[in-house]
């Protein structure tokens, strides 16, 4: 199998395993795809990390594949591929990207669909499709800009250019540089806390930040409303209300 889902102390890692460099071919998404859905249902994942390995995240599509592909083939793929980083984007709970060596195209794509990314210092990343003659096909083009703003955005679609991390970095396209070996046991810890969180708060304040940012302002607090006054039906609420009043913030246990 090219991906794998690995759990330990409630976090899933989603692991590419594609050697050498992690190209995502189409039975690639399509078991990113499933083990994505896998993680959204099991109850002992409460967050993933994604992960490519020490060496490399994902260098992108597999071009050899892709070059034999018309555009018949294509129109029938492409919403597929979408559909495969869509699942990943979907996982209700806390998802951090794990990246080291190379991010491009697909690979920075699927980086695009965690929550939080964290990079090693010799990551590289990008959205080179245009030196291909084409574009983005799995979201790059919706999530980056939704990320880091159009116009960065646009400079680097345009342009087709690698950016360093420490680039990434003052970006916004990653939230933390570290050296390269620290990169999985920093975005395990980072998932391993939140996985001790409330499993049902965590899924509706991620459920009203991304609802929010994809509609009017009205929706989205409408959306987080109904999730707010719902959450106050939990056991959950009460037991960190109840920790609050009697032990002080921060203290409540939600497993």
């Amino acid at each position: 199998m090219t991906v794998h889902l690995e759990v330990a102390e409630g976090v899933g890692t989603l692991r590419l395993d594609r050697p050498p460099m992690n190209a995502l071919d189409v039975a690639t998404q399509d078991r990113l795809k499933e083990l994505a859905e896998e993680a959204t249902r099991r109850e002992d994942v409460r967050a993933v990390v994604i992960y490519g390995g020490e060496k490399v995240f994902a260098a992108g599509a597999d071009i050899k594949e892709m070059q034999a592909m018309d555009h018949t083939a294509m129109v029938l793929r492409a919403r597929a591929l979408q559909d495969s980083f869509t699942a990943v984007a979907r996982i209700p709970k806390p998802v951090v990207a794990a990246v080291t060596g190379y991010a491009l195209g697909g690979g920075c794509e699927l980086a695009l669909c965690a929550d939080y990314r964290i990079a090693g210092e010799n990551a590289k990343l990008g959205q080179p499709e245009i030196l291909l003659g084409l574009i983005p096909g799995a979201g790059g083009t919706q999530r980056l800009a939704r990320l880091i703003g159009p116009s960065k955005a646009k400079d680097l679609i345009f342009t087709g250019r690698q950016v360093r991390a420490d680039e990434a970095l003052a970006l916004g396209l990653v939230d933390r540089v570290v050296p390269a070996e620290e990169v999985y046991a920093q975005a395990h810890a980072w998932a391993a806390k939140l996985a001790q969180g409330p499993a049902l708060a965590l899924r509706a304040a991620k459920e009203s930040v991304d609802t929010g940012l994809e509609t009017d302002i009205d929706t989205g607090l409408a959306v987080e409303r109904n999730w707010f006054a719902g959450l106050f039906a939990t056991e959950d609420r009460e037991r960190g209300m109840r920790s609050f009043v009697e032990e002080g913030p921060g203290k409540a246990k939600f497993l």
